[in-house]
């Protein structure tokens, strides 16, 4: 059976469960499972974040390679 198939034939049978309790049991493990995890960021994060890609966009920004020889220099200077 292929992992498609598999997936198919538990969805299928998962719609047959009533049990909540049951369901809840299965939800923790699949949670503990999953690779995608949902991030909640609050209102100024998200404005940290369109203002960065605004930066970015606008070309508002220094490679890290540059920026880490800019700092080399500034170090050797002192």
């Amino acid at each position: 059976m292929t992992t498609i198939e598999l997936k198919k034939v538990l969805i299928h049978r998962i719609t047959e469960i009533n049990d909540i309790s049951f369901l809840k049991a299965l939800k923790t493990i699949l949670d503990s499972k999953t690779d995608s995890e949902i991030i909640s960021l609050t209102v100024e994060q998200r404005n940290e974040i369109i203002a960065s890609r605004k930066e970015l966009e606008q070309g508002l920004f220094i490679e890290h390679e540059l920026l880490d020889k800019k700092i080399s220099g500034w170090l050797s200077e002192r």
